[in-house]
């Protein structure tokens, strides 16, 4: 028998340790089982996607986007303060 330690957020943790407990499960058995499910598989028992926000293309859009706020001129800005409260509070 072999031991592997991981490390792990405690929230997390907690959280899965009450999905196991309902399902009568501890932590062990449920590495377990994933474990055996990913040798079975050969390969993980689930789909792996990043998360389309971050693909090139929108990392490059929020950049650009970012350098254009940046360099964008003040005096595009038509409203006074006073003028943009006011309508705040209409």
């Amino acid at each position: 028998m072999s031991q592997i330690n991981v490390r792990i957020d405690e929230a997390v943790k907690s959280q899965a340790e009450l999905i196991f407990e309902d399902l009568g499960l501890n932590m062990t058995t449920a590495i377990n089982m994933f474990i055996k499910k990913v040798i079975r598989e050969n390969g993980l028992p689930f789909d792996l996607k990043a998360d389309p926000f971050y693909s090139s293309h929108n990392v490059s859009e929020l950049k650009r986007r970012a350098q254009a706020f940046d360099l964008a001129d003040a005096s595009v800005i038509t409203k006074s303060m006073a003028e943009l409260e006011a309508m705040a509070n209409e």
